[in-house]
């Protein structure tokens, strides 16, 4: 039998998951644990990619020192659209939500997290392939606002993750 824990808590960023990992992840002692968080950091008014990466490698070096058997995988950030005018989003949201969540700084931040994870000895997972258009914008129909999916982006990411699941 496996237990699955999602310990996704909305608005969290990394320097949330550093304070909580005791209780997000190392409680739990998991087998196997799939990361996903970066995005909310990115969406900051505060991002730096220093910061970031600083606190993703903090994450991973306790995982490894507190969880040394754990097999672990890393996901790429999603992509972002702030080119459609969604439903419900006036101009000064849409401003708000991507001041800096570009699909430029996206990309930035998940090619250095790809290298960290690798410095860890971990796989990082690009579940990224098929929500974007040809111009590299999450697909329209993915998302609620740009940023958050529908359900159907998680159908996409779930048969790009059943791999590692």
């Amino acid at each position: 039998m496996h237990i699955i824990y999602n310990r996704g808590i909305g608005g969290y960023e990394t320097s949330d998951l550093l304070a909580s990992m005791e209780a997000c992840i190392f409680e739990l002692e998991p087998s196997k644990l799939i990361i996903n968080i970066g995005t909310n950091d990115i969406g900051s008014a505060l991002y730096t990619k220093e910061t970031l990466i600083a606190n993703y490698d903090e994450i991973l070096t306790q995982i490894h020192e507190r969880l040394s058997e754990c097999a672990v995988y890393v996901m790429a950030c999603y992509p972002a659209n702030a080119k459609e005018d969604f439903p419900g989003v006036d101009q000064s949201r849409k401003k708000e939500l991507f001041k800096t969540r570009t699909n430029q700084t996206i990309r930035e931040a998940n090619e250095a997290v790809k290298e960290l994870s690798k410095k860890h000895g971990y796989e990082f997972i690009n579940v990224n392939h098929g929500l974007t258009n040809d111009e590299g914008n999450l697909k329209a129909e993915y998302t609620i606002d740009g940023v958050h999916f529908w359900p159907n982006a998680y159908s996409v990411i779930l048969q790009n993750m059943r791999e590692y699941l």
